[in-house]
């Protein structure tokens, strides 16, 4: 089924003909549970990779034997999945109470390699926002589990890129590591929605005299909602919420820095200023993003009769059951030369 994004409450273009200078578009995926082929882009489905070429591994050293199976981690989801609304089984509450952070692979040593974890591949044909290498037109992402890596000790993220026509026999089956340090750090396999929508600028680097402006007009519509002048929707409408930038996994676009001063990521290779190329996010939507759940996915909110976005199913809202930062991932790419060493930031 393919996801579309509600037309923005407002034209804000029409409103702010500065914006135009400040628009990128961006792919949301709209990752929804279920398993894809290697033929197909996904989000931690099984990839196309060539069956003799090497897996990556994190090299790494820290504990990797310890922290939660993977396979328990997706049989809590499988069976919390079934019980949704009803209580526990006894059998499922058994299982459910063992599965405990552990030391579960002792033999597995802290300078040992392991297999990284598949996170996602996306194929050029399906996220027109997605800009690799000249020749590439398949992106494999990777990290490794355990929130160990670098001064801020954070996931590793690796990138593949290749050329899809170039894979003969695909590798099967494909390795994972046994154990993540947590649970939010493993992705339930989905299926992915791709739509291209368009985005401004996050609020704080708009020049100063848009920001003034939009700053007026969210004010005056305000005062006729506290007036009861009519109002109405308008009143509810807030730039940064409903009218810049989108909620989600998505392709491109910008970056949010709603829990943070904005930082420069520009490229540690050439100085270029790095936009987002992928962006990992907790949920397709909260409180205050709500306008943009997809229409296809609305009756789910209008039959619970709330205005509560959490009432739309949970796999909607946290499809992925991934939680990195405070919730946002995004992983930037050099616009110069995409082969250039990637970065992170986090929100």
């Amino acid at each position: 089924m393919t996801r579309t994004t509600p037309s923005r409450p407002v034209d804000i273009e029409a409103l702010f003909p500065g914006l135009a200078a400040y628009r990128r578009t961006a792919t949301r995926l709209h990752p929804r549970q279920g398993t894809a082929k290697p033929e197909e882009s996904s989000v931690a489905g099984p990839l196309l990779w060539p069956a003799d070429e090497p897996w990556p591994v994190c090299t790494d050293v820290h504990p990797k034997g310890r922290g939660h199976l993977l396979s328990d981690v997706r049989l809590r989801r499988r069976i919390q999945d079934a019980a949704r609304g009803r209580d526990f089984t006894e059998e499922e509450r058994r299982l459910l109470d063992g599965m405990t952070r552990a030391t579960h692979v002792p033999a597995l040593g802290d300078a040992d390699p392991v297999p990284l974890l598949a996170v996602a591949q996306l194929y050029a044909r399906d996220v027109p926002d997605l800009v690799g290498p000249r020749g590439c037109d398949l992106l494999q992402v990777f990290w490794c589990p355990f929130e160990v890596h670098g001064p801020d000790r954070t996931i590793d993220v690796v990138l593949k890129w290749r050329r899809s026509a170039d894979v003969g026999a695909v590798l099967a089956p494909q390795p994972e590591p046994p154990v993540a340090g947590r649970e939010e750090c493993v992705p339930t396999s989905c299926v992915v929605h791709p739509e291209q929508v368009v985005e401004h600028e996050y609020f704080g680097l708009l020049g100063e005299r848009l920001q003034e402006e939009i700053s007026d007009w969210e004010e005056s519509l305000l005062d006729e909602e506290d007036e009861g002048g009519g109002g109405g929707e308008e009143g509810e409408i807030d730039y940064m919420s409903d009218l810049s930038i989108a909620p989600g996994w998505k392709v491109g676009g910008f970056a949010s820095w709603h829990l943070t001063d904005p930082a420069p990521v520009d490229c540690s290779a050439c100085g270029t200023p790095m936009p987002p190329l992928l962006t990992v996010a907790a949920g397709e939507c909260d409180g205050a993003s709500r306008s943009w759940v997809p229409v296809e996915d609305r009756a789910a909110a209008d039959d619970a009769g709330a205005d509560d976005p959490w009432a739309i199913d949970p796999r909607v809202i946290d499809p992925v059951g991934v939680y990195l930062g405070r919730g946002l991932l995004r992983v930037h790419t050099c616009p110069a030369d995409p082969a250039h060493p990637h970065r992170l930031s986090f929100q």
